[in-house]
């Protein structure tokens, strides 16, 4: 996810597509070809090696049905539907926590529970049928290894000095792993005035505001920064062409190292131009040999419940989990509250 300025890119390998028509629905048949993917960055892989990349390329294959799509962070992606809520030009949405929730509450989400959503636990979709998890995640931080011989292990150690202008981690509000920081927080310091004093003082050694995760962690590899935010599906895929990028989990000091699922959530927008291509792509997504690739290629966790992954990723994957404590944060109060703990932490951080 870069979760920065919006950026429009066609998937690998595949063709420029039509431009959609200025109504709501598609004005010729060569527009039924095709279907408009708005996402949250970390699937598609830099070098066209990503998750996205191979599904979009088996998908086009199979239906013939070509893949448009534009990335960007994850509460960009809503703003953008938002704005275009009149006169949809997405079909299929993928975004983070809390911001699937705030589509599904903005009214941008269709109802539609895709072939096998079945397979997928309750707590990773909505219960009213608006959106799906199609690949599983946890949050995390990431470290460079060659200037740091072992990894972080508390908060109050990027408080230290040599952290100065070395530290950074993307914009609550407007990256979904950006939000995140501020949720864990929230969790780890037992309460929203504690966190925030905490992120008060850790802005001293702060570079300062990211609308992009995704771009932070090629600085972090290049030592330009030694510890910088992110989620585990997206910098295990890079830490491939990344050498010096590691994942840890900060704690409390005292505590265990935490961290919370935080899953990319796919839905079906309200009024699409090609709805019925949407639902066929939500349908590939959450099949059984996309999902068995979402580990092997895309260095996440399945969705589906009934997909064992056995290939060295998902080995690799449990073992960088084990002995950090998953919690559950309480999406709902997320969703009511996010404009108020986003204004808490600008006014709290100067940012």
């Amino acid at each position: 996810m870069p979760r920065s300025s919006l950026k429009l890119a066609i998937a690998v390998a595949l063709v420029a597509t039509p431009a959609l028509s200025a109504c709501g629905g598609s004005s010729a048949a060569s527009d039924d070809k095709v279907v408009t993917v708005y996402s949250a960055d970390g699937l598609k892989g830099e070098n066209g090696d990503g998750w996205y990349d191979q599904v979009f390329k088996d998908f086009e294959k199979q239906t013939g049905i070509k893949v448009k799509y534009v990335e960007g962070g994850s509460g960009e992606m809503v703003q953008r539907a938002v704005r275009e809520k009149s006169n949809p030009q997405a079909d299929v949405l993928v975004t983070l926590p809390p911001f699937i929730q705030q589509a599904d509450s903005k009214g941008l989400l269709e109802k539609y529970e895709p072939k096998d959503s079945a397979q997928v636990s309750g707590g990773d979709k909505a219960a009213d049928g608006t959106w799906t998890s199609v690949v599983n995640n946890y949050f995390g931080f990431v470290y460079n290894k060659k200037e740091l011989k072992q990894a972080p292990t508390t908060w109050d150690e990027l408080l230290d000095g040599r952290y100065k202008n070395k530290l950074q981690y993307s914009t609550p509000g407007v990256a979904g792993d950006g939000t995140a920081v501020l949720i864990k927080a929230l969790h780890d310091f037992g309460g929203k005035d504690a966190a925030l004093a905490y992120l008060k003082k850790l802005q001293d050694n702060n570079v300062g505001p990211s609308a992009s995760t995704g771009k932070l962690a090629p600085k972090v590899d290049k030592g330009e920064l030694l510890v910088a935010n992110g989620d585990v599906q997206m910098n295990f895929a890079q830490s491939k062409t990344m050498p010096n990028l590691g994942i840890w989990f900060p704690a409390k000091q005292g505590g265990k190292p935490t961290t919370f699922a935080l899953p990319y959530a796919a839905g079906l927008v309200t009024k699409a131009p090609h709805s019925e291509n949407g639902r066929k792509l939500l349908d590939f997504m959450l099949g059984q040999k996309a999902q068995q690739q979402v580990s092997e290629i895309g260095g996440g966790f399945s969705a589906r419940s009934d997909v064992k992954a056995v290939d060295a990723n998902a080995i690799a994957l449990t073992k960088l989990m084990d002995g950090v404590e998953i919690f559950q944060p309480d999406w709902n109060d997320v969703d009511k509250n996010l404009t108020k703990y986003v204004d808490d932490w600008k006014s709290a951080t100067g940012s």
